[in-house]
């Protein structure tokens, strides 16, 4: 059927749905009776006497209509700069589970989640970038938001996990160790909430190196008994994935944070307008994070303490948010303070659009994770 008929179809079947009984269509295609015997002598009710109208209902309690009276449309995400980047903004081609690679046929293209914890706002999104929409490869990135620890010892927990580009299996690998570092981290958990209490950097670290080597050594030791299944050798650059944790004690008379990370990206807080890195150094001898990845760096876990006040915003990223937050143009990163600095925390929708802005030369997956603190 060609765009006319198509067309022609609709137009037919509009015509045929009566409009008043007096229409000379009848429903589902009935004979019409308009001037019929049976029209000309139907009869009517006698006159009544008009009653007095219902006397009217209270509104107390009425819930109002949901419905929007006006129909907004983002359209595509905004961008920064005199030109949109050259890549289309919506997502193209996808793995097949042809490919030999369910795990990446079955990824979604965007991840988007949230929390309201105590006093705590959480907003998350993980998008696929236009690079790997473009070559039809799946997002690398991965987040988990979670706590863990028992409510005495409650923290939040926020990962993000960029799998290096050139590996092969790094979407598994990012996936695979945000989730099972989180695990054996709340094992941890009363060890590192009290470690926070006490602002112990040496302990934290060593608590933070010894959760990740154990997720690492468990997901290796997966993934070689993989391998022999497959008769092909195990390589752990095959994985290779960075990994940022950083855990916000519930308690609001706790105002240390620790961020657990190895590898690039990080973590930024929103103070007066301006964006700050979070990410310092904590002043041991560390081999270069930002050439380092898992599961083969779990010795490299830097730990950093940071101490947050109420109407901060920390932010968590991978480098596809936190590499354009400082570049030497800071349109960028103005557009999301003014975007995420306001006295509001944005829902779901807005937060997702506006982790999307487009900035040229910036392609790579996005995941960026932002929590707001109500001020008492």
């Amino acid at each position: 059927m060609n765009g006319e008929d198509l067309h022609g179809s609709y137009v037919a079947a509009e015509r045929q749905v009566p409009v008043s009984p007096g229409d000379s269509a009848a429903p589902f295609g009935g004979p019409s009776h308009k001037g019929t015997a049976v029209e000309e002598t139907a009869s009517f009710p006698a006159a009544t006497t008009p009653t007095a109208p219902p006397a009217p209902q209270s509104t107390e309690g009425v819930v109002p209509s949901c419905e929007p009276t006006i129909e907004l449309q983002r359209g595509v995400p905004a961008h920064v700069g005199t030109r949109p980047p050259t890549y289309p903004s919506h997502p193209l081609r996808r793995p097949s589970l042809r490919d030999d690679d369910k795990f990446a046929a079955l990824s979604p293209v965007v991840l988007l989640d949230g929390a309201q914890i105590e006093r705590l706002t959480v907003r998350a999104a993980s998008v696929r970038g236009d690079s790997h929409s473009w070559e039809g490869s799946c997002r690398q990135d991965a987040m988990v938001v979670t706590r863990i620890g028992p409510p005495e010892a409650e923290m939040l927990l926020l990962a993000v996990a960029d799998g290096v580009g050139s590996a092969r299996y790094s979407h598994i690998g990012s996936d695979r160790i945000s989730q099972v570092a989180a695990m054996h981290l709340d094992r941890e958990a009363e060890t590192i909430h009290a470690a926070l209490w006490g602002r112990d950097a040496s302990e934290l670290r060593a608590l933070g190196r010894t959760a990740v080597a154990f997720a690492a050594a468990e997901l290796r030791n997966q993934w070689a008994a993989s391998s022999r299944h497959r008769s092909r050798p195990y390589a752990d650059a095959d994985y290779a994935t960075t990994l940022h944790v950083l855990l916000i004690p519930t308690d609001p008379g706790i105002r240390d944070r620790v961020l657990f990370s190895v590898g690039d990206g990080g973590l930024f807080v929103l103070r007066d307008g301006h964006w700050e890195n979070g990410d310092t150094d904590d002043g041991e001898d560390l081999l270069d994070t930002r050439t380092e990845a898992l599961p083969h760096a779990y010795r490299s876990v830097k730990a950093t303490l940071l101490r947050t006040v109420p109407g901060e915003v920390i932010l968590l990223g991978t480098d596809g948010i936190t590499n354009p937050l400082t570049q030497k143009d800071p349109k960028f990163a103005r557009h999301l303070a003014d975007a995420w600095g306001g006295p509001e925390v944005p829902s779901l929708s807005d937060f997702l659009w506006q982790a999307q802005t487009r900035a040229k030369s910036y392609d790579d997956d996005r995941t960026v994770i932002c929590v707001w603190e109500e001020e008492s």
